[in-house]
């Protein structure tokens, strides 16, 4: 049978993206399971049911390594776990070249070892991308800061740095803990700035 996981980080987020990709595939949309939740572990609803589906010679199919999930360990145990326990494979559609276990399987003991360094590379990759990213943000906010604006005061001015968050998470780009954390705003005085905002941009557009 094949099976479709995609996930996003947060609830107004869109995977339909990735749906697209199974659907087009031809996956059955009984056998599409998305979560919407960070990638840190794998404790989340519809992996944790699509797990328990699992059965030998199974199919899953995943957009890219990152949304199985972003930590290095935990991507190595669970794919060793679907494809070497479970003895189901894995697809991920954006490198197919590289990450279809069906093809190191038909390579023996040897298959193995190939898999293993491709898959801690990758997964390696992914995970120093991340931590890259989340640097980027916090070097960023110092540079701001640095220059004299305020973060998490309730204010009517709209500042540029909120302004570009307030973009990025509309955008689906940052999920709204991810703003508020930058912007260090409890989760009142984060939505209270967005209203200040979209009515800032209402009489913006009356004038």
């Amino acid at each position: 049978m094949d099976m479709g996981y995609g996930r996003v980080s947060a609830k107004d987020q869109n995977p339909e993206r990735q749906l697209v990709k199974f659907r087009e595939i031809g996956i059955d949309e009984r056998y599409i399971f998305v979560d919407k939740l960070s990638g840190k572990d794998f404790n989340r609803p519809r992996y944790q049911a699509m797990r328990l589906m699992i059965r030998e010679g199974d199919l899953v199919y995943i957009d890219a390594l990152d949304r199985l999930g972003r930590d290095y360990d935990g991507i190595m145990t669970e794919w060793k776990y679907i494809t070497r326990e479970l003895k189901a494979d894995i697809v991920c559609l954006d490198n197919e070249t590289l990450f279809d276990s069906r093809k190191f399987r038909t390579m023996g003991d040897f298959g193995k070892v190939m898999e293993d360094q491709f898959l801690s590379l990758l997964a390696y990759v992914a995970e120093q991308e991340r931590k890259k990213n989340r640097q980027r943000q916090a070097e960023g906010i110092e540079v701001a800061r640095a220059e004299g604006v305020r973060f998490g005061r309730p204010k009517k001015e709209i500042d540029e740095v909120f302004t570009h968050i307030y973009k990025e998470w509309k955008s689906g780009a940052l999920t709204a803990k991810s703003a508020m954390r930058q912007l260090n705003m409890k989760h009142r005085t984060f939505y209270r700035r967005v209203n200040e905002y979209k009515n800032f941009l209402g009489n913006k557009g009356s004038n």
